[in-house]
């Protein structure tokens, strides 16, 4: 009977296992595994793994799909290890992407003891290897940098090598930290005189090699920061100029330099190879300060970017240099396309002489016969600015879905507010029109300008649902009116101050008559 009680409690403790461990799957559920985690059960996730590696994707990003395909070849990697990768899809976890700032995409973050609040942020990996190489940077040190530089000699890729007299010099910690936030590229630490000597350097010295060839040689003082080393390396590691392709257009959007030169050239064209020479020529003059791209424009893919820009393939060849910061584009006003009228061009740009490029669409016909008012460049501030209406302004990418997207809203918005004369609902190409205004952001940008004297303009972040967006109207016509009672009577007091000054000044002139 004891033997039969004790065989019972045995079985129910096993199926409680089994039951716990059936449960804890449901909590975690995983693929190829990487956990696959949802708002529900993050927390938990976070509170189970001591490390956890997180790739906040959106499913139809491409680089999202490239992050997603590292991961799964990462965690067969480290399966065993302290390391658990995981997945938050944030095209269904919206609440949960907002809550953690991770709405951008890809993002990857690694959470330490279950620390929501103070995530590493990882750098997007290109692979599997670079997701293990900077867990790897991330848990050593300098020391593991310290290799036979032999071996790397004969390497297609690029090599970093750091030479220093002291290993516990805080330039090799700059160094290091380096190389941790550039997973994909290869570090070296050498301390071997032959191998500076053969370069003709000193110590405290960063190079970059490819087929043992030095490409570039940096120079460590105490004010270089690792930002600082980052951005030499990831511009040294290019050519002088890369051409625009599909493969290459996150690239080029992720560099830290913001200044970018684009040669729009036919890559068929007989003059090309002079051109291109001499384009590339300027390009060494300006690394670290102005990215050179170059679109060709016979192919088909590029149309995009052509039309952003304006650019149509007859025109070709032509230049163009934007901030991606304000991107406000420059045009290079010169048929002639040779190295010293390029770098003029440039060194003007980074002066501050160079003048923007205003281009505007023509004023369509029946622009304001609409509920939404169709606004080109010509227009837009003399519509916007207008002291005695309160003007909603939608500037849109018209190949941009999530633009696209507002339009039905927009004209909800403009039906609501049709009987108010006071108040405009418009939009404006700003792929087609160059803006001066300080409004531009991520686009879809909605932009409200008060009925106010003073130049002012007020950018929606809210929700795009229409309550809160006739709300928003609303308060700040409140907020306006406020302002202009106060524009006005500043506005009394000096015409009454002028009219004084003018009357001061006529009797003075009556006197000495």
């Amino acid at each position: 009977m004891k033997r039969l009680l004790l065989l019972c409690v045995t079985a129910f403790c096993l199926g409680v296992c089994v039951a716990a461990d059936t449960k804890e799957d449901k909590q975690f559920p995983e693929k190829d595994g990487v956990l696959q985690l949802k708002k529900g059960n993050f927390k938990r996730a976070l509170r189970k793994h001591d490390q956890l590696l997180v790739h906040f994707f959106a499913p139809l990003s491409g680089e999202s799909q490239r992050v997603s395909a590292a991961f799964q070849g990462a965690a067969a990697e480290l399966e065993g290890s302290k390391v658990k990768l995981a997945v938050v899809d944030v095209s269904k976890e919206k609440d949960l992407a907002k809550e953690l700032n991770a709405t951008g995409h890809p993002v990857i973050r690694l959470y330490l003891s279950g620390d929501k609040h103070n995530p590493v942020a990882c750098p997007v990996p290109q692979s599997s290897a670079s997701i293990l190489t900077w867990l790897k940077r991330r848990a050593g040190s300098a020391a593991d940098l310290v290799t036979d530089l032999s071996q790397s000699e004969a390497s297609e890729e690029v090599t970093v090598v750091g030479f220093f007299k002291e290993l516990n010099h805080e330039y090799v910690q700059v160094f290091y930290a380096t190389a941790v936030e550039l997973p994909d590229v290869r570090f070296v630490v050498t301390q071997d005189d032959d191998v500076i000597a053969k370069y003709g350097l000193t110590h405290d010295v960063v190079l970059m090699l490819k087929k043992s060839k030095l490409i570039k040689a940096y120079k460590m003082t105490p004010e270089t920061s690792t930002g600082v080393l980052i951005v030499f390396i990831t511009i040294y590691q290019m050519d002088p100029v890369t051409e625009y392709t599909g493969q290459t257009a996150s690239q080029i959007l992720s560099l830290p330099v913001l200044n970018h030169a684009l040669l729009f050239v036919n890559k068929s064209s007989e003059d090309f190879d002079e051109i291109f020479s001499a384009f590339s020529t300027a390009a060494e003059t300006f690394r670290m300060k102005i990215l050179f791209v170059m679109v060709n424009v016979a192919e088909l893919r590029n149309g995009r970017i052509m039309e952003y820009f304006r650019v149509r393939d007859f025109e070709a060849p032509l230049i163009r240099l934007v901030n991606l910061s304000n991107h406000v584009t420059y045009h290079l006003p010169s048929d002639a396309l040779n190295v010293e009228i390029i770098e003029k061009f440039c060194q003007d740009y980074l002066e501050g002489k160079a003048k923007p490029k205003m281009q505007s669409e023509p004023i369509p016909e029946g622009w304001d016969q609409k509920p939404v008012k169709e606004l080109v460049g010509m227009n837009l501030e003399k519509v916007a600015f207008n002291p005695d209406k309160t003007v909603f302004v939608l500037f849109y990418l018209p190949y941009s879905k999530e633009s696209r997207a507002v339009f039905p809203l927009w004209e909800e918005l403009a039906e609501a507010f049709e009987e108010r004369e006071d108040v405009v609902i418009a939009r404006i190409d700003a792929s087609a029109n160059d803006i001066n205004l300080s409004v531009q952001g991520t686009y879809p940008s909605l932009c409200l300008f008060p009925a106010l004297y003073a130049e002012r303009v007020v950018v929606y972040t809210g929700k795009k649902k229409l309550k809160p967006l006739i709300k928003f109207v609303e308060k700040e016509m409140e907020k306006a009116k406020k302002y202009r009672a106060k524009e006005d009577e500043d506005r009394r007091k000096y015409i009454e101050a002028m009219k004084a000054e003018e009357a001061k000044k006529a009797n003075n002139t009556k006197d000495e008559l």
